[in-house]
């Protein structure tokens, strides 16, 4: 299904975001699909400065800064209040980064997909607390550098699997997106514009100051992030249906990881390791996706891929 872009639009020239700003692009879509009927609740996160200083906005909807831990529940708290005054009309949208998701606002978002509160969620991830300095965060890749990070020791673990947490609330509607691919984008924001419950958008934003590539490169990264299978386009309905929205290429992740200086360092072996690590997650959401009818743990996908090498 394919959609118009309205003319008017909602997010203002002149914010203060770095050039190539994947959240910056993801934000301008997202609010022309869910129109200016739009209530923004914003954490401590890039976009609480990005959008400008008050008195100053960069966008032509209402704002409600919040502290780091508190998106989820605050946008609930809007929401039923507007609701309170006979104002249903209106969809309030928690935007967040990786940190007040991931980590610091997990419990409240936790606690509003357990009460299905009736708000759009939407996380831009940059792999990375960016706004204070580029430190580790729980959504930051395995074998990463960030300025907690410092080679040697890098990330040992992998990527907080943020998409299976919110599945596991059996909320109405999950599902990952990217700025470089804006029909599927557009389409999953207008399809969770029409369902009540929470929505969770999970949205890799790329980020060249933190992952270290040049600003013109922010497009074609998002895209290898895809096309890689390190970041699949799925959606999520009710916790059990899965369906993938976009069929990658399956290029080798080497080709998304040697743009970016944060991944420089990395020796062959640990390229593959990055490689074995993303082909168990995607056998895993394919087993998922050609519900099969039972749960299927990682644990099993990898014993079956060590079984078949045998």
């Amino acid at each position: 299904m394919r959609y118009e872009l309205p003319q008017e639009e909602i997010l203002y020239s002149g914010h203060i975001g770095c050039p190539g700003c994947g959240a910056s692009l993801s934000i301008r879509y997202t609010l022309q699909a869910l129109g200016k009927k739009t209530m923004v609740v914003i954490p401590a996160c890039c976009w609480a400065t990005v959008a400008g200083f008050f008195p100053s906005t960069s966008l032509k909807v209402p704002i409600l800064h919040t502290v780091f831990e508190s998106a989820a529940i605050t946008a609930a708290g809007v929401k039923k209040g507007l609701v309170a005054r006979g104002i249903e009309d209106v969809q309030v949208m928690a935007w967040a980064g990786d940190g007040g998701t991931f980590d610091i606002g997990l419990q409240s978002l936790s606690g509003s997909a357990e009460r299905n509160d009736d708000i759009i969620y939407v996380c831009y991830d940059n792999e990375a607390y960016m706004n204070t300095g580029i430190q580790r965060s729980s959504a930051t890749p395995f074998l990463s550098w960030t300025t907690t990070t410092p080679s040697p020791a890098l990330k040992e673990t992998p990527k907080k699997d943020i998409m299976e947490i919110m599945a596991a609330h059996r909320i109405p509607y999950a599902a990952t997106a990217s700025p470089a691919y804006p029909e599927d984008f557009l389409n999953k924001m207008r399809k969770a514009k029409n369902i009540q419950g929470l929505r969770f958008i999970h949205i890799l934003s790329s980020c060249p100051p933190g992952w270290k590539f040049p600003s013109e490169n922010s497009l074609k990264i998002s895209r290898l992030a895809v096309e890689t299978k390190i970041f699949p386009l799925y959606e999520i309905e009710n916790g059990r249906r899965y369906a993938l929205t976009h069929e990658p290429k399956g290029l080798p992740v080497g080709e998304y990881l040697k743009l970016q200086g944060r991944f420089s360092h990395l020796r062959p072996e640990q390229i593959q390791a990055i490689q074995q690590n993303v082909e168990e997650e995607w056998a895993f959401l394919m087993e998922k996706v050609r519900g099969t009818g039972k749960t299927v743990s990682k644990n099993e996908v990898r014993g079956k891929k060590k079984k078949e090498k045998e």
